[in-house]
């Protein structure tokens, strides 16, 4: 027994954590700064998420892959009947029904169905790896993917539908399915978004301005636009080493909204500058590398599938917010995992963070 612990100490991946943790306080410190007058309060709540998600981090690196295989499917269950009380019972906010009610605070499925469908999606290609190119076994993970996803885009959320979209790319890359497969699934993807897009009530018009403001944000500078113009400014005007903590103009005078979630990088640029925004992108950088690293480094396909799953999506939400404040990506409601205000989206991603050490320190399988 004492051999085991031993083996794991060895193997906990201490700059993941480290990157993590500080990603996390960073995000803190800018969360106080956007968030003006009720400052404290919302960094109270964000360090409850936090010690809400380290426990939950904890319990995933406690569990050995054997233990993920034999629930797999009940998560998965879980997880339909979660996200199909939300479309029932949830709580509205903002034209979006995405959020259960727990008290004073705020459950939202969705961001634990991300960590789920890693988990499943990497049993399922794991136990079909002999048939990994059958034709049988694609149409099965995407039928897999499709129902929550579905039900997410119901809410609406079009963001964390195409967050599991690209998490199923990379997990079916790693897996070992064959490229033409991957580029039959791109085409009907576009095909698919285009016939959305065509019939009316499938993408909601808000959705749409969003997405036509990103080819060209000044054609309704005050309105679908107005977010990508007033970001760019933001960030622009940091120049190379910012305005100063607490001293951002458009932060204080409000000309960003959901400046303390979604748009929280721009904080970083306007106040930090070049410097602080490097930094926090050198911060990712570690996080992203040691997630590589460690699915490079484990010999059982479950975590090495479940470590690209983390890495997809991580890698995702950080191109997508950062490349939305900077005008490069349309506006999807993607936070920045570790750094955006918000409970689920924090706990969730804590937890992939736990995930990850538990297969780094089971990385080499046990021999007697």
């Amino acid at each position: 027994m004492h051999v085991i612990e031993r083996r794991y100490i060895r193997n906990f991946d201490f700059a993941l954590a480290l990157s993590a943790a500080a990603i996390l306080a960073f995000g803190c410190v800018a969360i106080y700064s956007a968030a003006g007058t009720r400052a404290v309060h919302y960094v109270e709540r964000q360090l409850i998420y936090s010690l809400v998600g380290v426990i939950g981090a904890v319990l995933a690196a406690s569990l050995d892959l054997e233990m993920y295989q034999r629930y797999a499917g009940k998560l998965y269950g879980w997880t339909i009947i979660l996200l199909i009380i939300v479309l029932r019972f949830g709580h509205q906010s903002k034209g979006a029904i995405r959020w259960i009610g727990i008290g004073p605070f705020q459950f939202q499925p969705s961001e634990l169905a991300k960590v789920v469908i890693i988990i499943c999606l990497a049993i399922f290609f794991a136990t079909r790896q002999d048939e990994i190119n059958r034709l049988k076994t694609v149409v099965l993970s995407l039928l897999y993917l499709a129902i929550p996803m579905l039900l997410i885009f119901k809410q609406p959320d079009l963001g964390t539908s195409l967050t599991l979209v690209a998490i199923w790319v990379v997990m079916a890359f790693v897996a070992g399915i064959d490229a033409k497969y991957l580029l039959a699934v791109g085409l009907f993807a576009v095909l698919l978004g285009l016939a959305a897009w065509c019939v009316p009530g499938v993408i909601k018009d808000y959705q749409k301005a969003r997405l036509a403001s990103f080819i060209n944000p000044s054609a309704d500078p005050l309105g679908s636009g107005y977010h990508v113009i007033q970001s760019r400014i933001a960030i622009g005007s940091g120049r190379f080493s910012g305005k100063g903590y607490l001293k951002g103009t458009q932060r204080k005078l409000r000309f960003i909204p959901e400046q303390h979630t979604d748009f929280i990088f721009t904080v970083v640029g306007e106040e930090m500058g070049f410097v602080g925004a490097v930094g926090l992108v050198a911060l990712y950088f570690t996080l992203l590398w040691r997630a590589l690293n460690i699915m490079a480094a484990v010999e059982d396909v479950r975590g090495r599938l479940m470590s690209a799953g983390i890495t997809g999506m991580f890698l995702f939400h950080v191109f997508v917010n950062i490349g939305m404040t900077l005008g490069i990506m349309p506006v999807t409601g993607v936070p920045l995992p570790l750094f955006s205000y918000g409970g689920s989206s924090l706990v969730s991603a804590l937890i992939s963070v736990g995930l990850l050490e538990g297969i780094s320190m089971r990385r080499h399988k046990i021999s007697f």
